[in-house]
C-alpha cells in the first residue's frame, strides 16, 4: 500500500520531531502495535516491563524508564483499541537539561498498516519502520539476459525480488563436427530467437496485468539486450513500459543488482516525473490561460476559500503551520493537495513565485 504525498509529508514531519530527542541512557521507549493486534496485551506487557525496570541500578535511568512506561500505559488506555493501521507510540524524558523531568508521549496511526510488533528501550526512538513507509513503493520490472540465460525480477522500493530464471538452448560459438558454418550459425540464430520469445512470454505473464508497474529496466552484457528489445518479441504494451537499457558485466543475481545501481538516474527521474508533470501543467496554463491558475498567498487563499481550486500546489519550503492552514481549507472543498519538492527546476520556480500556487476548477472571471 503506497501513501499519498500529504500523508508522506505529515509522517516525515512527525519523524523529524522525534529525531530531535535523545536519551542520556537507554530510557526512551518505542512501541509498535501491528494492525489488528489486541492493545490490552500490549498494555499488560508494558506493565511487566515496569516491574523489570525497577531492577535498573542507576536511580535517574530507573526513574526515567518507569515514568516513560507509566505515561505510555496511560496513553494507550485512553486510546482503548488498536487503530485500523496499527499504532506507533513513543515515550520518554525529553528535557534538555540533565536532572529535569519532561516525560512526553507521542503517537501516530501510520498511513499504511504496520506488520511488526516491537517494544524497545534505547537512547533514541526507533523510527526505521516509519521511515520505510515514507519511501516510494513503486514497482519496476527487471530483466537481465544474454544469449544463454535470463533472470526476471521485480524492484519494489529498494528491494529486488527475483521471480524466475530461464536457460536457452543456444549452442556455443564453436560448431560441432560435420556441420557447415552456415547451418551452424542458422541454428544458433533460431535458438536465440526461441530464447528471446520465451523470455518475452515470461515478461508478459509477470507484468502485463500488473497495475502498479511503473516501468521496465533491461540489461545485459554485449548487444544481446538490444536484439531482444528491438526484435518483435516483446508485446507493444510492455515495450512502451521500457524506461532504460543498461550495459552490464553480469547476468543473474549480480546482474540484477548491477542493473539497479546503473539505473539510479532513471529511477530518480521517475520519482519526480509526476511532480514535474503537474508543475508543467501549471506553468503552461500560466502562459496560455492565466484565468485557470493562481499563485501567491493572498490570491490562492481567496480562490481556495471560494472552492475554486482543483489542485493546490504547496512548496515543501513552506513552514509546517502554513501547510496545515492551507490543507485545512482545501479539505473542506475536496481540493487535491500536492506537496512539491525543491529538487526540480519546476519546484524551485514554485518556491520563487511565492511557494503557493493553484490550478483552478474553472476560469476565473476577474482574470479574463
Amino acid at each position: 500500500m503506497d501513501i499519498s504525498e500529504k500523508e508522506r509529508f505529515h509522517l516525515k514531519k512527525f519523524i523529524r520531531e522525534l529525531e530531535g530527542h535523545r536519551g542520556r541512557h537507554t530510557e526512551l521507549v518505542t512501541v509498535y502495535v501491528p494492525a489488528g493486534y489486541d492493545l490490552t496485551k500490549i498494555i499488560q506487557h508494558l506493565a511487566q516491563e515496569q516491574g523489570t525496570a525497577s531492577n535498573i541500578k542507576s536511580t535517574s535511568t530507573r526513574k526515567n524508564v518507569t515514568d516513560a512506561l507509566e505515561r505510555m500505559i496511560q496513553h494507550l488506555r485512553t486510546i482503548g483499541r488498536t487503530p485500523k493501521h496499527g499504532l506507533a507510540a513513543f515515550s520518554g524524558n525529553v528535557a534538555e537539561r540533565e536532572g529535569q523531568s519532561n516525560v512526553q508521549v507521542f503517537s501516530i496511526e501510520p498511513p499504511a498498516p504496520l506488520n511488526i510488533r516491537m517494544y524497545r528501550c534505547d537512547k533514541e526512538f526507533v523510527l526505521d519502520p516509519l521511515r520505510d513507509m515514507c519511501e516510494e513503493k513503486e514497482v519496476y520490472g527487471l530483466v537481465v539476459l544474454d544469449r544463454r540465460d535470463a533472470t526476471i525480477a521485480m524492484l519494489k522500493g529498494k528491494t529486488i525480488i527475483p521471480l524466475l530464471k530461464t536457460h536457452s538452448e543456444v549452442p556455443g560459438k564453436f560448431k560441432a563436427g560435420g556441420q557447415s558454418a552456415h547451418r551452424f550459425e542458422m541454428n544458433r540464430e533460431l535458438a536465440a530467437k526461441a530464447h528471446f520469445k520465451k523470455v518475452a512470454d515470461y515478461l508478459k505473464e509477470q507484468f502485463l496485468e500488473m497495475k502498479e508497474l511503473k516501468g521496465l529496466l533491461v540489461g545485459g552484457p554485449g548487444p544481446t539486450k538490444y536484439e531482444f528489445v528491438d526484435g518483435n518479441f516483446i508485446t507493444d504494451q510492455l515495450k512502451r513500459k521500457i524506461i532504460g537499457i543498461r550495459d552490464l558485466s553480469y547476468t543473474e543475481e549480480f546482474g540484477l543488482q548491477e542493473l539497479v545501481d546503473k539505473a539510479q538516474d532513471i529511477l530518480a527521474a521517475e520519482a519526480v516525473a509526476k511532480e514535474k508533470e503537474i508543475m508543467l501543467k501549471f506553468f503552461t496554463l500560466l502562459s496560455t490561460k492565466q484565468g485557470m491558475v493562481a499563485y501567491g498567498h493572498e490570491e490562492v487563499k481567496r480562490k481556495l476559500e471560494m472552492g475554486a481550486v482543483e489542485t493546490l500546489l504547496l512548496s515543501e519550503a513552506l513552514d509546517d503551520k502554513t501547510i496545515e492552514e492551507y490543507e485545512g481549507i482545501a479539505t473542506q472543498f475536496s481540493t487535491e493537495i500536492r506537496i512539491i519538492s525543491t529538487e526540480t527546476r519546476e519546484g524551485v520556480q514554485l518556491r520563487d513565485i511565492g511557494k503557493i500556487a493553484a490550478i483552478l476548477r474553472y476560469e476565473s472571471r476577474d482574470e479574463v
